[in-house]
């Protein structure tokens, strides 16, 4: 990466990604996951072990036998790892789920949104058809005046937290100053607050003007959680501690959040992502689009295809390749629009894009 992206959590200067290359009958499909070992304990060196135990001889035998759009319709029914009998963390289901996702859309000719549930909703809650605003993050590799200075225009601020609550909240206030009163201003703490000092510093920044805290306390701390949405006076949004499901139904049961962050990785791939945007609208949670720092390629324009048939998200992240990577290993590159901060849905066929010849070098095994 050519600028680093600090927060509590970790210090990223370096992407950790897998991109797999599927290849049969004549096409090509590409898929990525990013494992993070603080949010689902998972490594690219142990999604790498488990995908030289997955069977790729039945998975094609299945991808090229069956007929593309039943295949495509009944992964839409019965998710990724049952439909190819795939078992696994997140990141691998992820991994093979965006490979075949992208391989049946140039089969088929579908692009990224018709390839994944909500393209067809009512009017209420169909598909926006862009440009779609999205936040802007500041982190600790710069100063607040220069974010200010740079980083506009803003539709809503994730702030990455410091190990200095006061010096958190003098930055909300700045921004809140700068962007008025109807921008959301949200402070990530990445899981670095205690149960004792949770309390007094949510009231300090909802009293700086935040809207949000996102995993403030460690993962799964369902009480204190519960304790700060009572106590708070600020709205919590979890990230870490709901990594798909079963995470999000205790949270709920726990009433220890008020919105959830929905990264197609962390959560195991487009199609569980999908369901979990249904499981908090039917539940009364806000949800966020979110990235994994330092994606390269296919999670880009599949978390944006998302977003864009999902249009009732609190708020949607873009990433910052076109910072992080002056060369990319994918073509077209997934743009931002910079001068007003928006994204396009992406166009062609599957995830819209292929991988070039700057991804020769990273090839590590080839099946």
């Amino acid at each position: 990466m050519s600028t680093s992206f600090d927060h509590p959590a970790a210090r990223r200067t370096t992407s950790d990604s897998l991109v797999l290359s599927l290849d049969a009958d004549g096409v090509s499909g590409i898929g990525e996951c990013a494992p993070r070992a603080y949010v689902t304990g998972e490594t690219t060196a142990g999604v790498t072990a488990a995908l030289r135990e997955v069977d790729l001889d039945a998975l094609l035998a299945l991808l090229t036998g069956a007929a593309p759009a039943e295949l495509l319709e009944r992964l839409h029914r019965d998710g990724f790892a049952r439909t190819f009998a795939v078992t696994g963390g997140n990141n691998l289901i992820c991994l093979l789920e965006t490979a075949v996702l992208d391989w049946l859309g140039q089969r088929l000719g579908l692009t990224a949104r018709q390839l994944l549930p909500g393209h067809d909703d009512g009017p209420s809650d169909g598909p926006s058809d862009g440009p779609m605003r999205v936040s802007q993050v500041l982190d600790l590799s710069i100063d607040v005046e220069e974010f200010l200075d740079t980083r506009g225009p803003f539709h809503f601020v994730k702030i990455k937290a410091s190990e200095d609550n006061e010096h958190d909240a003098r930055t909300v206030k700045t921004i809140r100053e700068h962007v008025g009163d109807h921008v959301t201003i949200m402070v990530d703490a990445n899981m670095s607050w205690t149960p004792t000092t949770a309390l007094p510093y949510a009231w300090r920044l909802r009293e700086s003007g935040a809207d949000y805290v996102e995993e403030p306390l460690p993962k799964g701390s369902w009480a204190g959680l519960r304790e700060l949405r009572r106590s708070g006076g600020i709205g919590v949004m979890l990230d870490e501690s709901v990594c798909g499901a079963d995470d999000a139904r205790t949270a709920v049961e726990a009433e220890a959040c008020d919105a959830v962050n929905i990264r197609v990785a962390k959560n195991g791939g487009t199609l569980r992502a999908a369901r979990l945007v249904d499981y908090a609208r039917s539940n009364g949670l806000r949800y966020q689009i979110g990235v994994q720092v330092a994606e390269v390629g296919p999670l880009i324009n599949a978390g944006r295809a998302l977003a864009f048939n999902h249009p009732g998200a609190l708020t949607v992240e873009a990433g910052q390749s076109d910072r992080f990577f002056p060369e990319m290993i994918v073509l077209p590159r997934p743009a931002v629009d910079r001068g007003t901060n928006t994204i396009s849905p992406a166009e062609g066929a599957g995830w819209g894009m292929a991988l070039n010849a700057a991804a020769d070098r990273w090839l590590v095994r080839d099946f």
